[in-house]
């Protein structure tokens, strides 16, 4: 779900393809969640990390692109920027994990509704980029329905709230990550390979860790990881670049949809009339924002054919 700074002025089908399988992939992920939750949340994204180094490394040697990576390592604002995009991204995978073996894939699901709404609330304030009347309405619905959570629970939706600003915060300083998508990502889980390694280590000397003695079934979930973890970024990297960005808005609800459908039908967990009216809120709030995306991509459309 990263930023990218070209964006295709037209769809191409191979586009809509890695896309929507990065999307897919993202949306059946809480089954694999599952399939690890009697692993603690730290320890999976421990493995996240270390697993995904070899395959993002892999694509950077395909793409010819190893000199980048060169290059980032001489610039210390380059290597900065890694690091803060690094802390985060490991929160809000922390946050992820954990809540869907708890058994809170609906506040997960609401969490990345709420994520684009939040990118723009930040784009206004941090960067001072105006919202239309739309853009408004759309975030006043997403803190209505985060407040009726709040009421019935007794307490800030934390899961939701902290997934949306954790990769709300990461998308906002990835863009100023001055390297491709890939090559970004490498350099983000190689700087947390060292803290993940001595976690993991830690865990395995002191019995507690599930890589070892556990049984193979544990070892090759978490050595999945990886794969679960880099496939679907760099898919949805490459699709980016070939798809517009009004198309991309669409299709990233289709990942929050099918977490939701999985988290009630499959999964049954509670969901009671204050969670169906917050979910209805920010659909509502979503449709809104939807429309005022498509209505500003026309009109430059029609700025750029005048300009002509």
């Amino acid at each position: 779900m990263s930023k990218l700074p070209l964006v295709a002025n037209e769809d191409t089908p191979r586009g809509f393809a890695f896309a929507m399988a990065a999307y897919l992939l993202w949306g059946f992920l809480p089954f694999y969640m599952k399939a690890v939750a009697h692993i603690p949340a730290i320890e999976v994204v421990a493995h996240r990390v270390i697993w995904s180094v070899p395959i993002a490394a892999v694509v950077l040697l395909l793409l010819g692109r190893t000199q980048d990576i060169r290059a980032a390592f001489r610039s210390p604002r380059t290597m900065g920027m890694a690091l803060i995009t690094a802390a985060l991204i490991t929160v809000n995978w922390s946050i992820y994990v954990w809540s869907i073996g708890a058994g809170r894939a609906i506040e997960t699901a609401l969490g990345y509704y709420i994520n684009p709404l939040f990118s723009v609330l930040l784009a206004a304030v941090l960067l001072k980029e105006s919202l239309d009347g739309r853009q408004k309405i759309a975030i006043a619905l997403a803190v209505v329905a985060v407040a009726l959570l709040a009421w019935e629970s007794g307490g800030i939706p934390w899961v939701s709230v902290g997934l949306a600003l954790s990769w709300g915060f990461y998308a906002f300083f990835k863009k100023s990550l001055p390297v491709g998508p890939n090559q970004g990502f490498f350099l983000e889980v190689l700087v947390l390979t060292i803290p993940a390694i001595g976690y993991i280590a830690y865990t395995e000397i002191n019995g507690t860790g599930h890589f070892g003695g556990t049984g193979m079934a544990d070892v090759l979930l978490l050595l999945g990881c990886g794969v679960v973890t880099a496939v679907p970024l760099m898919l949805y990297a490459n699709g980016a670049k070939l798809l517009r960005l009004s198309t991309i808005g669409i299709m990233q609800y289709s990942a929050p949809t099918m977490i939701f459908l999985i988290a009630v039908f499959v999964f049954r967990e509670p969901f009671g009339p204050y969670k169906l009216t917050a979910f209805v809120l920010i659909w509502i709030a979503l449709a809104i924002y939807t429309s005022s995306l498509l209505r500003s991509l026309k009109a430059r459309r029609a700025a750029a054919l005048t300009s002509v």
